[in-house]
């Protein structure tokens, strides 16, 4: 299992979960594959970013 990050960092996290609800749901309008797992996640400076497994 890898993680795939997305490559945009957001200020909070209700902006990175609008990411990571929308990769669930549209995945088929953006032509990518549908995601196993996507996850908000805090980096170390304390911004959030989304990742997904494929």
């Amino acid at each position: 299992m890898r993680w795939v990050y997305w490559a945009k960092l957001y200020e909070s996290k209700f902006q990175a979960g609008c990411l990571a609800k929308r990769m669930e749901e549209d995945w088929w309008i953006y032509g990518y594959e549908c995601p196993h797992n996507v996850e908000v996640y805090r980096s170390k400076k304390g911004r959030f970013g989304v990742r997904y497994v494929l």
